[in-house]
């Protein structure tokens, strides 16, 4: 348990790293001294872009990567839940149980409304 004036402590010095950070960033004034060309250019992993580079994706791309990272975020909590769920007793399991039934229930509402379905 952390006590009060060690978390003061610690709110403090976090406050002014992040400020003297943002201090000396101010100060340095990093920028390039020239423009160069390359930097207007589109990357594709190293190779040199062929043909238009500037395509348009269908709004079901991005709806996929939300539902994994969804998801994704859910194995993230379950994982430290499993490391002690025998010290959690049966409020730790209605806890978890009831995160995973929203979730759930989540995903079976965006099924039904065909959020999902590839076209």
């Amino acid at each position: 348990m952390t006590s009060g004036p060690a978390l003061l402590a610690y709110l403090l010095i976090a406050a002014s790293i992040i400020f003297g950070l943002l201090v000396v960033t101010k100060i340095l004034r990093v920028v390039a001294r020239r423009e160069s060309p390359l930097k207007r250019q589109t990357y594709e992993c190293g190779e040199v872009p062929t043909g238009v580079t500037w395509v348009r994706f269908h709004a079901r791309y991005y709806v996929v990567a939300l539902f994994f990272v969804l998801f994704d975020v859910e194995a993230a909590f379950l994982l430290p839940w499993a490391s002690i769920v025998r010290e959690a007793g049966t409020r730790g399991l209605v806890a978890i149980g009831s995160f995973v039934v929203v979730l759930m229930l989540g995903w079976a509402w965006a099924t039904r409304k065909g959020a999902l379905r590839w076209q």
